[in-house]
């Protein structure tokens, strides 16, 4: 399964943002302050294997989602894109 790096940002105590590392996170990074900072990684194979694992670490609770595509693998090309930018 392809698994892609997804980073925690931190803006102050209330405010993050989550989002996948290299250029299809860059525009989510691009709206940070100054003081954002890294705070958390994780590799996950779908964007609901990746709430669910922010939601755990968070400790929201069970994530859940009723769109299919939620659940389908990301695309090769992804992690490889990662992979050649250095994000991976």
């Amino acid at each position: 399964m392809t698994a892609l790096k997804h980073e925690l940002w931190a803006e102050n105590e209330e405010e993050e943002t989550f989002c996948l590392a290299g250029s299809r996170g860059a525009e989510a990074r691009a709206r940070l302050s100054p003081n954002a900072r890294l705070v958390w990684t994780v590799w996950a194979g779908s964007h609901s294997e990746a709430m669910t694992e922010y939601y755990a670490h968070r400790g929201w609770g069970v994530y859940s989602t009723e769109h299919a595509w939620d659940r389908e693998p990301y695309p090769e090309k992804w992690a490889e894109e990662q992979r050649q930018e250095g994000a991976g």
